[in-house]
């Protein structure tokens, strides 16, 4: 893909999420994208934390097999 064509999807991309997290925070309404996306990300850090520290300890492992 084009690096252009990427960065404009990327930005098109990000603006509408922007705007959609703002519609929802400022109108409450039905949808509230905003507590989902803040329980979204708090279960993805708990998950990036348990993959960092797994490729830590198979790095240590690897470096005792030298």
């Amino acid at each position: 893909m084009n690096k252009w064509t990427e960065i404009l999807l990327g930005l098109i991309l990000l603006n509408g999420a922007i705007f959609v997290w703002s519609f929802s925070q400022q109108w409450g309404g039905f949808w509230n994208f905003g507590s989902a996306a803040w329980e979204f990300f708090k279960g993805g850090l708990v998950w990036f934390v348990i993959l960092i520290g797994f490729i830590l300890i198979m790095l240590g492992i690897s470096d005792l097999k030298e």
